[in-house]
């Protein structure tokens, strides 16, 4: 989804809101519209979004957090950076570490990228470049075989995990 199109819904969201007092004499309360826009976004790329639980961690004997879950949106730019934006809850905070693995769905896999981890509010945001085209096309061709994985002191191994979609 491109950022001109994001504008312009948010555009015509407001729009029809905003002209509804034009004919009157007595002045309207303004609104105010806040967009969330992964960092990155000017640069285009590609966006995948993937809930995280403890649910898409691998098989047991290894489990992550019952109680968390988050939310990861990652962009891939078009400018060879790769960027992020997590919300987490009901894990331990702050999060330890968090990492971009090579893996299919019950598999645990290598690091290929390592994230900020989610702060003492449970959001964590940020970009990095210099990564290898190479991986950056991987995931771009076939994302359902990375994961975006939440350690924290609780669960080392993994607290939530949620894999990209295809």
């Amino acid at each position: 989804m491109s950022i001109r199109f994001i504008m312009l819904a948010a555009s015509l969201a407001v729009a029809p809101a905003s002209l509804v007092g034009c004919g009157l004499d007595t002045p309207t309360a303004t609104r105010t519209v806040q967009l969330a826009v992964i960092a990155g976004a000017e640069h285009g790329g590609t966006l995948f979004s993937t809930h995280m639980t403890q649910e898409v961690t691998t098989a047991p004997p290894w489990t992550g957090d019952p109680d968390g879950t988050g939310l990861a949106l990652i962009r891939v730019t078009g400018q060879g950076e790769l960027c992020w934006k997590m919300y987490v809850r009901d894990i331990a905070l702050p999060a330890t570490s968090s990492h971009i693995h090579k893996a299919v769905p019950g598999v645990r896999g290598d690091i290929v990228v390592v994230l900020s981890p989610p702060d003492a509010t449970g959001k964590a945001i940020g970009c990095t470049s210099g990564l290898n085209s190479d991986l950056l096309r991987e995931i771009l061709e076939s994302p359902a075989s990375f994961y975006v994985n939440v350690h924290t002191t609780d669960f080392p191994a993994g607290a939530i995990r949620g894999q990209l979609p295809r």
